[in-house]
């Protein structure tokens, strides 16, 4: 069913579905082989997806894609990022991102500036060094932080006066050249280290020149709209870290086009807004271990709006506070968030423990089936021989038995 035929009051239940839909999870996996295009059309829907370097399971833009189709090939996710005409590009939006390449140019005049915070660069250094490193991305290949610093030979540490997360002046300027859209990523070093180059190396195909601020953000929120289906402005801002009240401003001239329209959803007290083309399927066929990165959790008061499910990321919580664990996935069951679920990849010995698993209030009696159904699932595409359940959470002894009987 459209937007334009979903009706301008709901219940929480038929807003969850759109939310569901939206993010491309309401269908449930493909029976098929995972095709590239598939995979492209993925991420179209979702407009981009975080960047983390934690590895303790995956990292956290591969997850998203397994979310929504299940044993894929992660090569050819790589080659939507690193062979011309790049899909994805690396930018600041919801933190370090891949994004659509048409978003760079309307994203960059919304960049935070001079985000060192209480350690500037000196403003003599930055500009001596600047054209250094321009010259040295210029003169070869995409390098890194380290090897640009090898390469004039400058000190790869950071001095005494820590300029900030322990980087270099030629770290702190190569970032500074990158939020301004001077360099862009070429990719990342298996140690997640980012790869430098001229931004016109990798913008071939797309007009890489910043928008007229309006414009970009009129593009920005409908975009965002479309991966949300319904929300809140902050919503729609925060998907790619946007400024609410230039948001405001997009928003309204989207309704007033009739992209976007008010609805009411009984029990969400809030302004909300749907996308022309948001869907309303009757049911819901989600499966899915949900990334702590993953975009259907980027907005935690939504999360609690729709789902009535409070998260907080373990990896960011001091271990005193934690009360699911490290790192902690929300598992989607139809139109619900049902458990959580602990998980670390023991690659040396080939399993994927479950280091804790909770139910949520209320989750059905098929939780423990379909989550450890789903367990196996992920690591047969981690390359993993077997799922390993500790006894820890009051999902864990049904969890345990199921993942025996598949075994």
């Amino acid at each position: 069913m459209s937007a334009r035929k979903t009706p301008a009051v709901m219940t929480l239940a038929q807003a969850r579905r759109i939310a569901i839909a939206a993010q491309g999870l309401s269908k449930g996996k493909p029976a098929t082989p995972v095709s590239s295009r598939t995979i492209s059309k993925t991420f179209e829907r979702l407009q981009l997806v975080q960047i983390d370097s934690v590895n303790v399971l995956s990292r956290s833009h591969y997850l998203p894609f397994f979310a929504r189709l299940g044993n894929y090939d992660r090569e050819a996710l790589n080659r939507m990022s690193s062979t011309h005409p790049r899909k994805m590009v690396e930018y600041w939006a919801h933190e370090a991102s891949f994004v659509r390449p048409e978003h760079f140019a309307d994203l960059q005049p919304w960049q935070r500036r001079n985000w060192f915070g209480n350690h500037p660069l000196p403003s003599e250094l930055e500009e001596e060094l600047t054209p250094q490193i321009l010259a040295v991305l210029e003169s070869g290949r995409a390098m890194t932080a380290r090897q640009v610093s090898r390469r004039l030979g400058h000190d790869a540490q950071a001095p005494k006066e820590n300029w900030g997360w322990n980087w270099n002046a030629v770290k702190r300027v190569l970032e500074n050249l990158f939020e301004r859209g001077e360099i862009s990523a070429a990719g990342r070093t298996e140690q997640f280290e980012r790869r430098y180059t001229l931004t016109e190396r990798i913008y071939r195909d797309v007009e890489f020149t910043p928008s007229e601020p309006e414009e970009g953000m009129y593009r920005l929120i409908d975009a965002s709209a479309r991966a949300h289906g319904i929300g809140t402005i902050r919503c729609f801002a925060d998907y790619f870290r946007l400024p609410t009240k230039a948001a405001t401003g997009a928003v309204a001239a989207l309704e007033a086009e009739g992209a976007l329209q008010k609805v009411q959803v009984r029990g969400w007290d809030a302004p909300l807004y749907l996308h022309q083309e948001a869907a309303l399927p009757r049911v819901s066929r989600a499966r899915a271990l949900l990334s702590p990165f993953d975009s259907l959790v980027f907005e935690r008061r939504r999360l609690l709006e729709l789902f009535n499910f409070h998260y907080r990321i373990g990896i960011y919580t001091p271990a005193e506070k934690r009360t699911h664990g490290y790192y902690v996935l929300p598992f989607l069951l139809a139109d619900r968030l049902v458990a959580r679920v602990d998980l670390k990849a023991d690659r040396a010995a080939g399993r994927l423990l479950v280091r804790t698993a909770f139910a949520e209030p209320e989750a059905p009696p098929e939780t423990a089936v379909e989550l450890a159904a789903e367990l196996a699932l992920m690591a047969e595409w981690l390359g993993l021989a077997e799922v390993v359940v500790e006894p820890v959470g009051d999902l864990a002894p049904a969890l345990t038995a199921e993942v025996s009987r598949l075994h």
